[in-house]
């Protein structure tokens, strides 16, 4: 799927993380990529993550997936909504969505959650700390759009659900099939169901704060360091007063601490790491059979392509000197020379076709290789 009409460079200027835009049908084509039955589907599953909110008389009702497969048969024809968390994983056409929204860097996106919600269903008024497009599928959904929260701001008390207590609607819209709906972090919102068979696509981004930047990195740092690694003071002078903790002391401690923290190459290489690590870990995306070389070989003389796993991610780095470092799915790999431009390929675009010089490359033939038996590539099930 393409945008026919959407100017990414004034969105880019005027509204990312700043204010909401509502977009009429922008594609060139629209079609919704997923059935409401496909969905259930995937919430009775062990290892997906889903949710079933429930709101009756001013209350909210959370359930956690995996659902029972008779569940969807006692809810009643209003007021519930089923969210699905990351089915771009397992469902190809929904990870197509993602494609038209490359221009926010690979690192920056999570993941595509998908809600069905009976006549009135919705998750109530909220606000979340990251940007959302919101791409209506299928029936109608009416969006009311309020001011910017933060931490302060009252919420319900309840358990699990973080919902606003006091929500001021600014501005409203009515999405239909394949309409989008911007929103900022922070800036509440509201979405209710209009009636039977409202589906909603949700393409969340990831954005770092800065406690969870320096914890795992200092976890990372903390896993490195020896622990005779101490604190020396060979030029250590008389001082006035013993209960004195000098200036060239926690000059000295400071420095024992930043020396290791402000190494940027160090950080880049733990930060891309970090950043492509897969959303659900535990899932082993290994094929069966292993792929051989000479098979491998054989496929790509033939001109088959290679297309990524919508649950892998793909990153690199540039470094000032050295290779470049390709991230997949947490490991790095260092590329150079004839190995670079197939690494780039890779980060731009979900499916690649390999050109003869690297086909007659061991290195590029290698990672390939690697990467299929890891589940991170798959040859194109077109070819």
């Amino acid at each position: 799927m393409q945008f026919k009409n959407f100017d990414i460079a004034a969105f880019l200027q005027d509204n990312w993380q700043k204010k909401p835009l509502f977009l009429k049908n922008p594609w060139t084509v629209w079609h919704n990529p997923l059935e409401p039955n496909e969905l259930a589907g995937l919430a009775i599953e062990e290892g997906i993550e889903s949710r079933l909110v429930i709101q009756s008389e001013g209350s909210w009702q959370l359930e956690h997936g995996p659902l029972p497969d008779n569940r969807f048969d006692t809810l009643g024809t209003s007021c519930w909504t089923l969210l699905v968390q990351a089915v771009d994983h397992y469902v190809p056409e929904v990870a197509a969505l993602i494609e038209p929204f490359r221009f926010i860097p690979n690192w920056r996106i999570d993941d595509v959650m998908v809600s069905f919600a009976a006549d009135q269903g919705g998750v109530g008024p909220h606000f979340d700390q990251y940007d959302v497009f919101l791409i209506q599928g299928s029936g109608k959904r009416r969006w009311q759009v309020g001011g910017h929260c933060d931490e302060n701001s009252r919420l319900i008390p309840h358990d699990e659900l973080r919902l606003l207590a006091e929500f001021e609607a600014e501005e409203s819209f009515i999405c239909e099939p394949g309409d989008i709906l911007y929103i900022p972090p922070g800036i509440s919102h509201d979405g209710v169901a209009m009636g039977a068979d409202c589906m909603t696509y949700s393409i969340g981004f990831r954005a770092p704060s800065r406690s969870d930047l320096i914890g795992h990195w200092c976890d990372d740092l903390l896993a490195e360091m020896q622990d005779d690694d101490r604190y020396a003071d060979p030029d250590i002078e008389v001082q006035s007063n013993p209960g004195e903790i000098s200036p060239h002391a926690v000059d000295r401690l400071h420095a024992m601490i930043t020396e290791k923290m402000g190494d940027r190459e160090a950080f880049a290489r733990w930060f891309g790491q970090y950043s492509s690590s897969p959303k659900y870990s535990e899932i082993d995306w290994q094929p069966d059979d292993k792929v051989q070389m000479p098979a491998l070989r054989k496929r790509l003389q033939q001109g088959a392509a290679l297309s990524r796993n919508p649950a892998s991610r793909f990153s690199f780095i540039r470094q000032n000197a050295g290779p470049l470092l390709l991230f997949v799915d947490g490991e790095t790999i260092a590329c150079a020379d004839d190995m670079v431009r197939f690494a780039e390929s890779l980060c731009a675009q979900n499916t690649v076709t390999i050109n003869e010089t690297e086909t007659d490359s061991e290195n590029v033939l290698n990672l390939i290789l690697e990467l299929l038996n890891r589940g991170c590539l798959a040859f194109d099930p077109v070819d």
